[in-house]
């Protein structure tokens, strides 16, 4: 399942942990990078150390390779025990660099794209390694990069981190954070506005942001059903192009559409199953 919401929480904080590895979030990053101060890195290191080897599940976001901690966390997380379901890499700029660190690391790689030269490399990033399993956008860092205030000015490196993640293959990728924490209206207009762009999901910094990223990111229930009624129609059809009854043209892409529509609506309802029954940390 892809992830609808990644829930970023300070490595140095061993109650926060708890509290994010219990929440309803599809998946925990526990950061060793921006969330954690220069003096704390190496109790972050021992906190996530520690969460790893009690069986957790999560992903880790480390700091960039090219700096003293991030070759830290890297050595730490070459060797660390079960439980590490993939690392989040900041900074991204350089593919030869991106496969030295997956080679490394061995696990699943999740490169972050914060640079003008990050999200010109964004095709070369996605490739860059079989262990990529995912691209995003780390849009405070690119903004400030590119001297612009947001919005609209990033219209095209987001349409640049899409096209890239499914030229090669990826998940769409999940959205930046969503930093006006109190404005959960705002966080769900966004959210649905980055599903029409071609993303799915996205990081979050509060447990409160969670049920509002995975209610924008469920399919109408009015396109799930034209999707089971227009899939119940294949069969017999064939790899015929047709006009279903509403005479809408439909053909290998529609049905496409439909199909992962479905898988969505699947993924979605899988979630919300384990809450239902009682989630356990």
């Amino acid at each position: 399942m892809t992830p609808r919401s990644w829930l970023y929480v300070p490595g140095d904080r061993p109650d926060r942990i708890g509290k994010a590895l219990a929440s309803e979030a599809d998946a925990v990053v526990l950061d060793l990078e921006d969330a954690v101060a220069p003096s704390a890195k190496a109790r972050a290191r021992r906190a996530v150390l520690d969460t790893l080897a009690a069986g957790h599940g999560a992903h880790v976001r480390i700091n960039a390779p090219a700096t003293p901690d991030g070759a830290d966390d890297i050595a730490l997380l070459a060797s660390a025990p079960g439980g590490l379901a993939g690392v989040r890499i900041p900074k991204c700029e350089d593919p030869d660099e991106l496969r030295r660190v997956a080679g490394a690391l061995g696990v699943p790689v999740f490169p972050v794209l914060e640079s003008a030269l990050g999200v010109e490399n964004a095709m070369a990033l996605a490739t860059a390694h079989p262990l990529v399993a995912g691209i995003s956008l780390g849009e405070a860092d690119l903004a400030a990069d590119l001297r612009v205030s947001g919005g609209d000015a990033l219209a095209w490196p987001r349409s640049r981190v899409v096209v890239a993640a499914r030229a090669a293959g990826l998940p769409s990728p999940p959205q930046s954070v969503w930093t006006a924490v109190r404005d959960l209206n705002g966080l769900r207009a966004e959210t649905l506005a980055g599903r029409r762009a071609g993303f799915f999901g996205r990081s979050v910094i509060h447990p409160a942001q969670i049920p509002v990223v995975h209610e924008a990111c469920a399919p109408d229930p009015g396109d799930v059903a034209w999707a089971r009624e227009l899939m119940s129609q294949v069969t017999e059809r064939g790899d015929a192009a047709w006009i279903d009854s509403a005479g809408r043209f439909v053909d290998r892409a529609v049905v496409e559409r439909a199909a992962w529509l479905l898988d969505a609506a699947a993924s979605a309802e899988s979630a919300a199953r384990p809450l239902k029954e009682g989630r356990t940390p």
